[in-house]
């Protein structure tokens, strides 16, 4: 199990955060997401198949890139 923290300055509000935590659930590998609206991060606990990269790439694909 790999666990991993993002910063994303595209949080603003609760719906990003819901949106966020939403679509990463649903990535196959991922067990437990949590979004905070506070300091704009992001914590993802994932194992196969979802990889670093693939956690990234979601992000990036709806539009919360994480830097």
């Amino acid at each position: 199990m790999n666990m991993v923290v993002y910063s994303v300055p595209k949080i603003h509000c609760g719906h990003c955060t819901q949106t966020i935590e939403t679509e990463l659930a649903e990535l196959p590998g991922v067990e437990a997401v949590k979004a905070s609206l506070e300091d704009r991060k992001v914590m993802v606990r994932f194992s196969e198949p979802a990889t670093e990269d693939s956690v990234k790439a979601l992000l990036t694909e709806i539009n919360y890139p994480a830097e």
